[in-house]
């Protein structure tokens, strides 16, 4: 969340920003039950001090009487201020972060911004989805998916059951080799760390699972449980940055996201994810985005697959990131004729996330103050292999495996019909 401070400050920038991201919330009255809140806490401070004074005196009936109405004063002003602090709270809450200045404006994902191309799609007659290689090859089952968990899982068998593995392979040795810390985390987190990092746990907009009678969720990223991970704690200005590749099990309801451009794999109700995670000095955090972007850049380049980098406009923007970069894949099952599809993203959520989950960092001259979160997509076992199989289908009817995993499948260099 923002600092009020801030938002009071700069009233209406954080207006202007929150109609830029189309995002509806009435900063008027979050100042204004600040303000509120304000002044009952100041006068509830003045009724303690008062009352610590009483308790100096010796007890006379009077001094007893007074020290009594001082209490009733003061609950009565708690009481205020419990009520007031949820909506305050909840409308902090719904400000988005603020937007770097070079994001393209636009109200929606037609208007992002097209910054880096890798290849154009190969020229292939005939091109099949990977629905459809995955039945003629045998490497998924939706139908069997759907029968033992519900519509929109799977089993992932033969070939493609490797190439899960090889992925998660592949980006962690790339990652490991810039000296990330490579971690498995937990497949739940406390509703308090996923509202932390921006989440909705509950509700009817939800895209989380959530455990009955608990407060716990299932992850829908590492994002969740790796922006937790510090959470509460001060971290020494010479331990920064910190770099994390954590794989995690990932759960999302994807409520009302079914169509034709979610068929097949697109949007599942479980995947496997490998995820890049940054704590840095505020500083350093654009520096580290640009560094998180080459990195995805050089992960899918070293895949063979075409793809697009884009600039996310404000009105695509999620309410924590400052920035955020996609990468957009070629698909042939996107549309009729194939489509750009997106398999990755790097936000810079600057303070926005460290704020909600009081992370800070200790500086050299001793002051503390809010660190800097960045996380990163790596790869999926869902659209990752979306992007493989369809563009590396030949014409032979065959489907090449990228070199740069061969070695994780123990060799096998092409996936032939059954």
């Amino acid at each position: 969340m923002l600092d009020i401070k801030f938002i009071k400050e700069n009233k209406e920038a954080a207006k202007q920003n929150a109609i830029d991201r189309n995002i509806k919330v009435d900063i008027d009255e979050l100042l204004r039950l600040y303000e509120q809140k304000k002044d009952l806490e100041v006068k509830i401070e003045v009724l303690r001090a008062e009352l610590n004074n009483l308790s100096k005196n010796p007890p006379q009936p009077e001094t007893i009487e007074k020290a009594k109405k001082v209490k009733e004063e003061t609950k009565e002003l708690e009481a205020k201020v419990e009520e007031i602090e949820p909506r305050y709270i909840d409308l902090l809450m719904q400000v988005p972060n603020m937007t770097h200045p070079d994001s393209p404006k636009g109200k929606d994902d037609t208007e992002n911004k097209e910054i880096y191309r890798s290849k154009e799609p190969n020229k292939i007659a005939n091109p099949k989805t990977h629905e459809q290689m995955g039945k003629e090859y045998d490497l998924y089952d939706f139908e069997r998916g759907a029968k033992v968990s519900g519509a929109k899982f799977y089993f992932v068998k033969n070939e493609a059951a490797l190439l899960e593995q090889a992925l998660i392979n592949y980006a962690f040795d790339f990652l490991v080799k810039e000296d990330f810390t490579p971690v498995v985390t937990p497949d739940l987190a406390k509703d308090e760390i996923l509202e932390g990092i921006g989440f909705n746990p509950r509700g009817p907009e939800t895209q989380i699972y959530s455990i009955e009678n608990s407060d716990l969720s299932l992850v829908g990223t590492a994002e969740i449980t790796m922006g937790g991970y510090h959470s509460n704690e001060i971290i020494e200005e010479k331990d920064l940055p910190k770099k994390y590749v954590a794989l995690s099990h990932c759960f999302r309801t994807e409520a009302g996201a079914y169509g034709r451009h979610s068929a097949g794999l697109y949007r599942v109700h479980q995947f496997s994810k490998v995820e890049m995670f940054i704590y840095c000095l505020p500083e350093e955090s654009n520096e580290m985005h640009e560094y998180l972007r080459s990195l995805e850049e050089k992960l899918y380049n070293g895949l063979e697959i075409p793809f697009r980098t884009v600039d996310i406009c404000t009105g695509d923007l999620g309410g924590p990131a400052y920035r955020k970069y996609d990468l957009e894949a070629w698909m042939w099952s996107r549309g009729d004729a194939g489509d750009w599809g997106e398999i990755t993203s790097t936000s810079n959520c600057t303070d926005y996330q460290a704020r909600r989950l009081k992370i800070r960092v200790k500086r050299e001259n001793g002051k503390t103050e809010f660190l800097h979160m960045l996380n990163g997509t790596a790869v999926t076992t869902s659209r990752t292999p979306i992007a493989v199989l369809e563009n590396h289908q030949q014409e032979d009817g065959s489907i090449a495996i990228p070199e740069a995993l061969q070695k994780y499948m123990g060799g096998i260099k092409k996936i032939i019909r059954k």
